[in-house]
């Protein structure tokens, strides 16, 4: 049973793919590791402009209508 042909919405995610494990010189291993710890700055990045958007934001007044 052959794979079926990669769609052009797949196609850039096995092209980051290859680039990833290129970067990593073919390591697994490594390029794993390289996108774990890149996943964890993005996520700090993310708190931390949500902490600041939420401090700049005005507070939402509450109405009759708003649950309690």
């Amino acid at each position: 049973m052959s794979e079926p042909a990669p769609s052009p919405d797949t196609d850039c995610y096995e092209q980051a793919c290859d680039q990833a494990i290129a970067m990593c010189d073919g390591n697994l291993r490594s390029t794993i590791k390289a996108l774990i710890m890149a996943n964890e700055y993005l996520e700090i990045e993310l708190r931390e402009l949500q902490a600041a958007a939420a401090e700049r934001a005005p507070a939402r007044r509450r109405t009759r209508g708003d649950a309690a």
